[in-house]
């Protein structure tokens, strides 16, 4: 296999990101890392761009959402979503060559009706990102692996009724917390599987996207069996560093994640 960029969801900086975006950017160059996976990057695609290029940063994957069209903050306030077209000029203009959903809701895991439907509309978009000469696709959280249908898990029947242009992120944290093997999902899910988030803390039960857990930790200091997943990701370009929260500073623990991807995906490549 070839060794995956290191990468880091910007998502995990996002507060930092809008305080300061140059030098945030320039903070994360200084770690060592050449590739992020872009967030909230419809908004302001050349305003990024332009940071990045200063930096020597290069966004191959961004999270923008394919398969809803509004969003319910937690105030309870409904917003509209960017349409398709809007998100895949956003991406081209940022250069994402991979522009990955990053959460539906639950609700919609629960039937193969509603999973065919989503299937469906992100094979749609698809053919549409194939125009402009990108590719999409999914990321994971807890709940879709959780849900079953026909005693399998949700997710892996969403694979099955996807287009094989369509490529998936999968978080082996969130994976883990569902209470499934990740070495042995990714050995299912095979060469769709274009990046990993490496996110790692303690394994114990109720942990959901729904609660989110206020203890991750850097990769390789949790529960969550990243080597072997990583070594199963025989397929992944990426593998992406992202805390939903982390109680200490946030850049030394990127750091630290990233110090631990690099001599553990020497010794996979190796």
């Amino acid at each position: 296999m070839s060794t995956p960029a290191i990468s880091v969801q910007l998502y995990t900086v996002k507060d930092a990101l809008d305080a300061d975006l140059e030098g945030t950017a320039a903070r994360l160059a200084g770690l060592g890392l050449d590739t992020v996976e872009a967030f909230d990057f419809v908004r302001r695609p050349a305003e990024l761009k332009a940071a990045f290029d200063a930096h020597g940063l290069y966004a191959r994957t961004g999270h923008a959402f394919l398969l809803s069209e509004e969003i319910t903050s937690p105030d309870g306030t409904v917003g509209k979503l960017p349409s398709l077209e809007e998100t895949l000029q956003a991406a081209k203009t940022l250069g994402v060559e991979v522009v990955i959903d990053p959460f539906t809701t639950a609700d919609r895991w629960q039937t193969r009706e509603s999973v065919a439907a989503m299937a469906a509309r992100l094979n749609s978009a698809a053919e549409a990102a194939e125009a402009l000469g990108l590719r999409v696709g999914y990321h994971n959280h807890d709940h879709e692996l959780r849900a079953q249908i026909d005693g399998r898990p949700a997710l892996e029947v969403f694979a099955d009724l996807l287009d094989p242009r369509v490529l998936l992120e999968v978080d082996l944290y969130w994976a883990t917390a569902a209470g499934v093997d990740a070495t042995a999902l990714l050995g299912r899910l095979g060469r769709r599987v274009v990046a990993v988030h490496a996110k790692d803390g303690p394994m114990r039960e109720g942990i959901s996207t729904a609660d989110l857990p206020r203890d991750q930790v850097p990769a390789g200091q949790g529960d969550v069996p990243l080597d072997a997943a990583l070594r199963a990701a025989s397929a992944a370009r990426f593998a992406v560093i992202e805390f939903d929260h982390y109680e200490g500073d946030l850049f030394e623990g990127i750091a630290a994640s990233r110090a631990w991807l690099a001599q553990t995906l020497q010794g996979v490549s190796a």
